[in-house]
Order: C-alpha cells, then structure tokens, then sequence
C-alpha cells in the first residue's frame, strides 16, 4: 500500500498533474447510513460483522454514475474533468475539508454536522474556475471517543489525526492478502469485512439521518447471515451472493480467512464441524486460520468445562 501511495505522490499533491489546466475541484459526500443493525435472533447461529459501508452495492458504480452527469453539465459550460470516487491520485479528505464538507476528526475521518461520519466522497476536477466554499472548523474538542473505541489501537490517545494501517482492522480484512499476524487476530473480534468502531462511538452521529438510496440497502450475505453459514460458500455462491457489493473485494479467500478469525473469536463447539471441514478442504491460507480457530474454540470449552464441573 506505502508503494502505492509514493508512486502518485506528484499527482496528489498537484491536480495540474491529474488535469492540466485544472483551476477548480468540485467535492461531493453522498449518505450511506442505514441505521442500526438489525438485532440477531438469539436461536440463530453467530454473526460476523460487516462494515456499513458494503452492506449494500458498491458506491463506485453509483457515484461514477452520478459523476458522469456533472462531468456533462460541466462540459456544456466549456470545461474539462476528471473524476474519482477514492480511486484516483486526489487528497479526497484534505480537499473535502477546504470545500466545507466537514473538518478532520481525531480517528483520520472526516465529520459532517449533519451527516456524521457516514457518508461517502467524490472529486471531480475541472478547467472551469468557480467560487471556492468556506472550510468548516474543527468541532471534536476535547472529544476521545474514537480514539477510545479502535479495538487494536491503530488511533491512539497520544497521536490523534494519525492511523497506523498496519493495525487497522479494515486493512487486515480488506487489503491485506496474506495471513492475519497471531497477536491481532483476537482483537477483530467478530468482523469479517471492515470495522466501523472508530464511526460509531462518534457523538456527531446523533445528527445522521437513514440514506435515502436505495441501492446502500443491506444485503441477506452481509447482515444477518451465520457466520459458519460462509463457509459452505462455493465460488459461485460468493460471485452471487456479492456481484456487485464492496466485499467482492476481498476475494472468497480472504473473506472465508475472516470468516474462521471471527469464529476463533465468538464461534461455539457447534461452529467446529463447519470449521473441520474448511480445515480439510480448503487452500493453505483459509485452512491455516481455521485450525486457528479450532483451537480457540477447543480451549474456551476446556475452560468453561473446567469452571463448571459436572456433578
């Protein structure tokens, strides 16, 4: 990811470099908020957890969608664009700060007063000059909360407005292919794809009212569904159940690997059958966790068992 970053370095910090000519950089935020979770049945099998943000289609299609509108209304006016949605060389959160969309919170997000912290950006460069908006000043105060809340400490106290990714939970989830590092598999905890932790404790929230699209509504395969549920997953059970969504992303491997961390973490002795098999079955990365997460299990029955003799 760091190489990634330093190969665009230029162009990020330059837009001429993205658009010759470029005089103006046009922020957009869309809500994707969608309330609450929706409470889990308590004769269900566990649940993982699935970041807001891909519990329904992807927003690159719809953004991209919406943007392309604008690129034309902006070219009927004689101007040249171009646009991204989080995947171009453009400092989105820096630019959407100076254009009056929020300010920086301590967790690295940006914070709206009305929309909280859920919502997503888009940049569109242009050659036409339009009259800058004001920024917003920071209103996080004295406020901790979202440094409080980060379950590996990739935010801390000591150093707000700073993320380390090689903590973060969305990183070893999302982008990171490999295996999960031992010592930070506990603390995912039952989240299979993106954490949403250092959002939530936001107070700003309270303002956040539910997305009127449609498309961000959540999907069966990301709430609601049992967590050894995934694992019976075929590949082309993942290509239906997530054509279309964000976690396609992370690939089957990747979220099957998740998949068994949460199950190490919150799964029971009924999980381990659906777990042996995995272990059995399935490719070295996927199999490696899942025995990972029988022994969790197998120790916190051994310890459970110990705790409670039988008579």
């Amino acid at each position: 990811m760091a190489n990634w970053l330093e190969r665009s370095r230029e162009k990020r910090v330059d837009p001429q470099q993205v658009l010759p000519g470029a005089k103006s950089v046009v922020v957009l935020a869309l809500n994707y908020w969608q309330g609450a979770r929706p409470p889990q049945r308590v004769d269900a099998p566990v649940e993982g957890r699935v970041a807001r943000y891909a519990w329904g289609d992807d927003y690159h299609d719809l953004i991209e969608e919406k943007l392309r509108a604008l690129d034309r209304f902006l070219g009927s006016h004689g101007g040249q664009q171009r646009y991204y949605v989080d995947t171009g060389p453009v400092m989105e959160r820096d630019f959407a700060a100076e254009a009056g969309i929020g300010w920086h919170g301590k967790s690295t997000m940006l914070l709206n007063r009305e929309l909280g912290t859920w919502f997503f950006l888009a940049e569109l460069l242009t050659t036409l000059e339009i009259e800058p908006d004001e920024p917003i000043p920071p209103r996080c105060g004295t406020c901790t909360r979202c440094l409080d809340a980060c379950p590996t400490g990739a935010i801390r106290r000591e150093r707000p407005y700073h993320l380390d990714a090689r903590l973060c939970i969305s990183y070893l989830t999302i982008e990171h292919k490999g295996s999960i590092p031992l010592d930070l598999r506990p603390l995912i905890g039952d989240r299979i794809y993106g954490c949403d932790d250092c959002l939530d404790a936001c107070p700003w929230n309270r303002f956040a009212q539910a997305s009127r699209e449609a498309a961000f509504m959540a999907r069966p395969a990301a709430v609601g569904m049992g967590l050894r549920d995934y694992l019976a997953m075929s590949q082309e059970d993942f290509s239906r159940a997530f054509q279309g969504s964000p976690v396609k992303r992370t690939k089957r491997r990747g979220l099957l690997r998740n998949v068994c961390v949460a199950l190490g973490n919150v799964g029971t002795p009924a999980d381990l059958p659906a777990l042996e098999r995995t272990a059995a079955q399935e490719e070295e990365l996927i199999a490696e966790h899942a025995h990972w997460a029988i022994e969790r299990i197998r120790e916190r029955e051994a310890v459970a068992g110990a705790g409670n003799p039988a008579p």
